[in-house]
């Protein structure tokens, strides 16, 4: 029987999981495994945190399916199959559910209920949680799984709120399937959701016009179905695979990517056509120094650009679809099916809003520097207030009333990605500082899930009962993150990563880009939690 959802709760546990994405089912799952109480809460009807609010045609994941599974349950491996290379949405929130089924995590949650407030109780050693529908939680351990995209960055247009037409985010897609057959769409955005969902809009709609402010690097997925092959392949590889996550050289920037030789312009274009032709965000991966030395980055884009003017017809369209002024791969490069074969269709128009900026939305379309467009529906493809926005989202509080808003004033800081100072006995699955969004979401939630859990046993076993970050080890720790950001390209583009899509927003790198981030995680640990105060 799962708890009930309208009855407001008043109670206490041992710890609180907020957010029933893959992260917060997995933490679910091992707090109640160390034998803690534990209660969850998702502002979604169900479990798949992001992968159910982001139902958008065309939406998949852009890691190879075997790979963005669970590590933890060899049966769990065993049990389920993928059907294709690339997962869809619907697959993978039916592996969600299959997972909080398969585990009997649904009875653990409190769904359709968020997060309002979350608040440290220092004469007590407790975090005091409550809802919107009224709930107030007492916990001992308040664990955010929040999620770093989980937060619409929503459009700031003028004259929005005047259109006649339906208007939809790609981070809120309805749960109906969306028919724009016969209608003229506008989409705004060409960041990786706008690039998955703009061709199966254009298939569908009479006319799309795409309204483009800054073109992204997007490789071919080259998806295709899964067989036994794939499988017996994965498996082989599967010991080796987990072992070069545990090793201290695993990390997008290693040592490698500074030591490493200038490959030839001619050696890159053969790597580079390999790549392309075998699809996916592998293309990343082609040279160590890639995202370090801008003489090798070049030739990429050169080798990028070269393709785009190859597919598209119009040489116009194809130059302003052409990413220039930042590095490949210092954005999250794209990855797609047909993407830029879709502007050669007679029905698509791209407006380059470097051109023609955009002016206003009217009752009945778009209006740029240069011209109005007669449209039936808007798609929005902005993406996310990322990594910091579902936190700020609550009012989360920490030692004499510090609001996380506050501490955070100046930019993001976490030690370890994984907790804060004055913020005792919370932790934060994939924040600020830790390598997140820069890898495998999956495998990355995993990790600090795992690293949390020994934590609280080893708080347990030695008699603890506060774990917290101490300020010097917090700041050394996000000065190397910002120091490893420094020495490669990343900061040469104005991303998300940088918070750089939210006005006002603090520009600080926030993933970890360095090396061995599970290994050093696994050596503070043995080393008795090194830069934590334990009470």
């Amino acid at each position: 029987m799962s708890l009930p959802e309208h009855v407001a709760l008043d109670g206490e546990y041992d710890a609180v999981v907020v957010g029933a994405g893959f992260g917060g089912l997995y933490a679910l799952h091992r707090l109640r495994e160390l034998g803690l109480s534990v209660i969850g809460f998702e502002a979604a009807p169900e479990v798949g945190g992001t992968w159910h609010w982001n139902r958008y045609p065309g939406v998949r994941c852009d890691v190879p399916s075997l790979y963005y599974s669970y590590t933890w349950s060899s049966d769990l491996r065993r049990e389920w199959r993928w059907s294709e290379k690339y997962a869809t949405q619907r697959e993978i929130l039916d592996y969600a559910r299959y997972v909080a089924e398969r585990f009997e995590l649904c009875d653990l949650i409190r769904f359709e209920t968020r997060v309002t407030a979350a608040a440290f109780n220092e004469a007590e050693a407790v975090w005091q949680v409550t809802t919107d529908r009224g709930d107030r939680i007492r916990a001992r351990f308040c664990v955010m799984a929040s999620g770093c995209l989980s937060v619409p960055n929503n459009p700031k247009v003028g004259g929005l709120e005047s259109f006649r037409g339906p208007i939809y985010h790609t981070a809120r897609w309805p749960e109906e399937p969306v028919d724009f057959s016969g209608l003229r769409v506008g989409v705004i955005g060409t960041g990786s959701s706008g690039v998955q969902a703009i061709p199966l809009i254009a298939e569908a709609a009479a006319k799309a016009v795409v309204f483009q402010r800054t073109p992204n690097f997007s490789v071919p997925a080259r998806n295709r179905p899964l067989h036994d092959a794939d499988y017996e392949q994965f498996e082989a590889a599967y010991p080796a695979y987990l072992e070069s996550l545990e090793s201290p050289n695993f990390g997008r920037v290693n040592a490698a990517a500074f030591e490493a030789p200038i490959p030839s312009r001619e050696e890159q274009w053969r790597r580079y056509e390999e790549l392309w032709q075998e699809g996916g965000g592998g293309f990343l991966l082609s040279f160590p120094n890639l995202l370090t030395h801008e003489a090798v980055n070049d030739v990429a884009c050169d080798f990028v650009r070269e393709k785009i003017s190859q597919i598209v017809k119009d040489p116009k369209t194809a130059a302003a679809l052409s990413p220039t002024g930042y590095p490949l791969g210092v954005k999250r490069i794209c990855v797609d099916t047909n993407y830029y074969e879709t502007f050669n269709r007679e029905n698509v128009e791209l407006v380059n809003l470097k051109e023609e900026p955009l002016d206003r939305i009217t009752t009945d379309g778009v209006t740029t520097s240069a011209r109005q467009f007669e449209l039936d529906a808007l798609v929005f493809a902005t993406g996310f207030d990322a990594i910091t926005g579902a936190l700020f989202a609550m009012d989360i509080r920490g030692r004499n009333d510090l609001a996380l808003r506050d501490a955070w004033k100046d930019g993001p800081r976490a030690y370890l990605g994984l907790t804060v100072a004055d913020f005792p006995n919370l932790f934060i699955i994939t924040g600020p500082g830790s390598p997140s969004v820069i890898g495998n979401m999956i495998n990355a939630c995993e990790q600090h899930v795992d690293w949390l859990a020994d934590c609280i046993d080893y708080m347990r076993k030695r008699g603890s009962r506060i774990l917290e970050a101490e300020p010097a080890a917090e700041r050394a720790w996000m000065t190397h993150v910002a120091e490893m950001a420094e020495r490669t390209l990343f900061p040469k583009a104005n991303s998300w990563y940088l918070g750089a899509n939210i006005a006002g927003k603090p520009r600080v790198f926030m993933p970890y880009v360095g090396e061995g981030y599970r290994f050093k995680c696994a050596e503070i640990a043995a080393r008795g939690y090194e830069g934590f105060r334990l009470v």
